[in-house]
Formats: structure tokens, C-alpha cells, sequence
């Protein structure tokens, strides 16, 4: 994290954008398994008008990372020339315009999200009681092709080290769906992941 030499009138106007912020809507599909998401557009759309109306700006940039991964600089910015800085590393799932593509937007949207603190919300404004969420059915079905694909894509994450990928894969599963794949992995990865965070 980096920041300018003061951040006090930064820190007093995003208290009040933070006072203003909503959660940002689980409106799109979880391309593996049909759960839903807060995608980049529903995260700006929660946070967009409290920030400007407050004098904070988002600049978001790329840079090359080593070993082919791509890093997003993400910068909160306010109109006292204040600012603070974070930058977030994924490695593409493949080395083409579309991998590298999808780790932007991956890096856009949690960068994003943490630096002015957006959190998720359903969008069935949280209907479902606390007593149907408190035991997930484990009979829930998930593709053969999507799982091996998905624990094939924690592994890699795994054995690159790539923390924030491993994150955000886990992020946007259902807890039935962690719950299953979670079986998939052996002791040695559940140990690795749940120092990751990233766990059922």
C-alpha cells in the first residue's frame, strides 16, 4: 500500500461515502456453477455516486507482472490531491487476449471493492432465513466438466502461489457448491488453501 504524505481529508470524505455505500448486487451467474456474483458493474453502480459526491475519484491502470501474470494499480484518489494506492497480481488462466482480459477484470473488480470497502449483498434483498442456510443440502449438482476445470484451476493457483486467485475462485462459489468440491482436494491442499483463506 502506498499513499500520499497526508490522508486526512481523503480518510474524512470516504468515511462519509462509506456511510453512503450500498452493497453491491449478486446480479450475474457464476460461469462454473450457476451461483451468483457482484460483477464489476454492480460494484461501481454501489459505490460510484457516494465517491464522486464526496470528492474521491478511482483510477485503475495495468502493468506487466513477472512470469506472465498482469497486475491492476488501483488508486483512490481526492480532490485535495490526497491519495492511497494498492496493486493486486493474477496470473491468466491461459496466455490469450481473453485470459489476460478476465484477470483484469478479476483484479478491477476486488481491487475495487477493497479500497473503498463494497461488500456483496443478494439480490433478493437476503429473503433466505437463517434456518435454511443453516443446513446446506450437500445433493447439489455440478457439471463433471465444470468441477474438473474449477480444481484444476485452484491447483494451478496452488502451485504458483497465487493467493488472490485461489480467493476469488472460492469467492463466488455457494456454500453447498464449497462444500462439495471441497472433498475434491487432498489434506495438503485444504491445508494449503485454508492458510490462503479459501476453504468450505
Amino acid at each position: 500500500m502506498e499513499m500520499s504524505e497526508q490522508i486526512g481529508e481523503l480518510a474524512k470524505a470516504l468515511s462519509v461515502a462509506q456511510g453512503q455505500i450500498k452493497g453491491a448486487m449478486k446480479d450475474s451467474s457464476n460461469p462454473f456453477f450457476k451461483s451468483k456474483y457482484a460483477d464489476l458493474s454492480s460494484v461501481w453502480e454501489a459505490c460510484r455516486g457516494p465517491l464522486s459526491a464526496n470528492g474521491l475519484s478511482v483510477i485503475q491502470t495495468t502493468c506487466d507482472a513477472p512470469n506472465g501474470g498482469v497486475t491492476v494499480v488501483t488508486t483512490l484518489a481526492h480532490l485535495s490531491g490526497q491519495w492511497v494506492r494498492g496493486s493486486l497480481t493474477l496470473m491468466p488462466k491461459d496466455q490469450s487476449p481473453q485470459g489476460y482480459g478476465s484477470a483484469i477484470t478479476y483484479s478491477r473488480r476486488y481491487a475495487l471493492a477493497a479500497i473503498v470497502g463494497v461488500a456483496p449483498e443478494d439480490d433478493d434483498g437476503n429473503a433466505a432465513s437463517k434456518d435454511t442456510a443453516a443446513k446446506p443440502s450437500t445433493t447439489v449438482k455440478i457439471d463433471p466438466k465444470a468441477k474438473k476445470e474449477f480444481v484444476e484451476r485452484v491447483r494451478d493457483g496452488l502451485a504458483s502461489g497465487d493467493e488472490d486467485m485461489v480467493r476469488s475462485l472460492w469467492a463466488e462459489l455457494g456454500q453447498e457448491e464449497k462444500i462439495v468440491l471441497w472433498a475434491e482436494f487432498n489434506s495438503q491442499e485444504r491445508s494449503a488453501m485454508k492458510k490462503m483463506n479459501a476453504s468450505a
